[in-house]
């Protein structure tokens, strides 16, 4: 095995696994406000990661243009709170399935788009592999029932899923992921709690329950700081289009934590898709090749 992309592959696949963990822990948010919810969990996860940046480990925000910080309120807006909200939104009038299969769908988008806009031709074997990464996607979670509205704001949620990845490239060379997380962390609180202003007023944010407490402290330390930064690591060897592969990697959890907490099952159809997730990711990341795959792509802006 390529010694290069296990590197690389390993924190992209438990960034993933703790995300699609997490959507056990959003059950018990139903009846929290949810720009509030949005707002601590992205302002927590900054405070605790500005100790490990330390005071000099700032030092790059001040080469940023006013290009990037658009950029970094753009990923914040698309991929972190929009994305959240596109979820929720889709779940009033669909199963959770449907936007779960829309954003499984992330891989394929990703391995086309980023391609041609670059210039160049969509890597076969990238794109083979996303193709098996959506289909064991499918698979593990099925097809739910759903109308015009449920669809819709599922697409929304995986333009979220790959604006997360495609807009923070560029960046991340400038910042490295710690810093890069901390950044659109504290971006995405600013965001969530104007639009709970806007949407809920002063009743935007709450005293949480201790069950509440439990799932936010989840979805702000082990979703977000340790997901996000493990993810963005592992796009710096891998790659953008390889790195969506393991998207897979969201229902697979999804299911196993339901099952672990008895809301779910785990059975035949959730055992096959993981294995077409798992020959998609091996395909389209070249783990059993011998060159290693490319690092991170993408023009500067």
């Amino acid at each position: 095995m390529n010694a290069n992309a296990l590197r690389g592959v390993l924190p992209i696949t438990l960034a993933y696994a703790l995300v699609g963990a997490s959507f056990t822990a959003n059950g018990l948010l139903g009846a929290y406000p949810y720009a509030g919810g949005q707002a601590l969990r992205y302002g927590a996860a900054c405070l605790l990661l500005l100790p490990l940046i330390g005071r000099g480990g700032l030092a790059p925000l001040r080469a940023l243009t006013a290009r990037h910080w658009a950029r970094l309120a753009a990923l914040a807006a698309v991929g972190m709170v929009g994305f959240n909200l596109a979820v929720l939104a889709a779940e009033r009038t669909a199963e959770p399935a449907v936007p779960g299969v829309l954003v499984g769908c992330a891989p394929v988008v990703v391995a086309v788009l980023v391609p041609l806009v670059d210039g160049r031709r969509p890597a076969p074997a990238v794109l083979y592999g996303a193709l098996l990464v959506a289909a064991g996607a499918f698979t593990v979670q099925g097809w739910g029932r759903t109308d015009t509205a449920g669809i819709g704001w599922s697409v929304a949620a995986l333009a979220g899923e790959v604006g997360f990845t495609v807009l923070a490239v560029p960046v991340l060379r400038l910042l490295g992921p710690r810093l890069l997380t901390a950044a659109v962390c504290g971006m995405g609180a600013v965001e969530a709690a104007l639009l709970g202003l806007a949407v809920d007023g002063s009743g935007f944010v709450r005293l949480p329950t201790p069950l509440e407490t439990g799932a936010l402290v989840w979805q702000a330390v082990l979703a977000t700081v340790v997901g996000f930064v493990l993810f963005y690591a592992g796009v710096q060897r891998v790659g953008m289009e390889r790195a969506t592969l393991f998207t897979g990697a969201i229902p697979i959890a999804a299911a196993l934590s339901a099952a672990l907490v008895g809301d779910g099952s785990f059975g035949l159809p959730q055992a096959t898709g993981s294995l077409l997730v798992g020959a998609g990711a091996a395909l389209g990341t070249g783990l059993l090749g011998r060159r290693a795959p490319a690092t991170v792509t993408g023009r500067a802006a």
